[in-house]
């Protein structure tokens, strides 16, 4: 009997949302520790398209504000590759995201720490949905870039980390 065996029970409570934030944060770092990166990663992938989730660009926001500068700067170099050289444009026209328009504008390379940390989650909502309507595998770049920072994950949710973790064991029977 193994790891996950083990947990089964909690991991279906925190999947329908039933378990305390702390004993699902508890399984998850336990299962963090036990599983390679790529499990990891193809979890966060699945709850970032799940239906039982909130959407991609809500979750994306949601770690985005826990995240350091340099998360955040990752991330945010993440999104703006996935919608190309037409960024800006994209950013203009989705509106309400004059701060990161701005800082694409007036800069040539890549958005740095101190920019990033300028820039309101609700932008980087709407950049994370104008991304994965562009180019659906930058759910699966998010998921990697996450998994590279477990503790962040716990940002999800009790429900999202319990639909984590089950497709976790899943793949490992």
């Amino acid at each position: 009997m193994g790891l996950l065996d083990n947990l089964q029970g909690l991991i279906q409570q925190a999947a329908s949302g039933n378990a305390s934030t702390a004993d699902t944060h508890a399984a998850y770092d336990q299962i963090v520790n036990a599983v390679p990166q790529g499990s990891l990663t193809d979890a966060i992938s699945h709850a970032f398209r799940s239906d039982q989730t909130p959407p991609f660009g809500q979750m994306v926001s949601g770690l985005f504000s826990q995240s350091t500068p340099e998360q955040k700067a990752g991330l945010l170099n993440q999104l703006l590759g996935a919608l190309g050289p037409t960024a800006a444009q994209a950013l203009a026209s989705a509106g309400g995201m004059a701060a990161l328009t701005n800082l694409l504008k007036g800069g040539s390379g890549p958005i740095t720490p101190q920019q990033a940390s300028q820039v309101p989650a609700q932008a980087v909502e709407a950049l994370a949905h104008s991304a994965s309507e562009k180019d659906p595998t930058i759910m699966d770049k998010a998921a990697g870039f996450y998994s590279q920072h477990p503790d962040l994950v716990k940002g999800v949710g009790v429900a999202a980390l319990g639909l984590l973790m089950s497709r976790i064991s899943a793949g490992r029977r």
